[in-house]
């Protein structure tokens, strides 16, 4: 049942507001991953941001893609708790695990174990629309763990207009999604987090010019 429900949610209720009502324009949507593991790595200006990223994909990588989300967030409402994890299949990361003997990306791992697609947004929480604030470090240590998994920068510009932080009501807005390519784990967590950092400027600089 969950199942089918999440194929109505993304493919007609989703897919509408994405496709019709923002018109979402894709550039170098060949880039995106059809297999995992593999993770997508975007800036975060709306709740629609992950909505958007699952819908680009091809129903088959539709099927095994796994957005990253902050758990205490999601755990305010019971019924949007269940429907985040049962339909959206977010997995909910723990940010208060300082005083608990676990790691808070061992879900992510577990994930990224069963070949599927994680969507992870490194500024950790929305920030201002259409700038990228700093990123955490978080996913350079589920890199370094994983170095084979191809990392795929995106940088989304208009969702933060469309449904910015502290609203509410959707504002009809034209958005593109720029795509680069890929790249892996380079060696350590510095010079990852200059490349991750770099990348995503680059794609910044891309919408800019719109």
């Amino acid at each position: 049942m969950n199942t089918i429900l999440r194929y109505i949610f993304l493919n007609l209720f989703v897919r509408l507001i994405v496709n019709i009502i923002l018109g979402v324009n894709v550039r170098n949507r060949d880039r995106l991953p059809e297999v995992g593991p593999a993770i997508i790595i975007a800036n975060h200006n709306s709740h629609l941001d992950a909505m958007v990223l699952i819908t680009i994909l091809k129903q088959k990588a539709m099927k095994i893609v796994r957005p990253v989300a902050a758990m205490d967030y999601f755990l305010k409402n019971p019924l949007l708790s269940w429907f985040s994890q049962k339909i959206i299949r977010i997995i909910p990361l723990r940010r208060d695990v300082k005083f608990v003997k676990e790691d808070m990306f061992s879900d992510c791992y577990d994930s990224l174990k069963k070949n599927e697609i994680l969507i992870f947004f490194p500024e950790g929480s929305r920030g201002e629309p259409e700038k990228i604030s700093v990123f955490k470090s978080g996913i350079s240590r589920i890199s370094e763990k994983f170095p084979n998994v191809p990392i795929i920068p995106v940088f989304m510009h208009g969702l933060g207009k469309a449904l910015p932080k502290g609203e509410a009501i959707l504002v009809p807005f034209f958005c593109d999604v720029f795509v680069g390519n890929s790249f892996q784990w380079t060696g350590d967590r510095g010079s990852f987090m200059d490349m991750l950092g770099t990348r995503m400027a680059a794609l910044e600089q891309e919408g800019s010019y719109l």
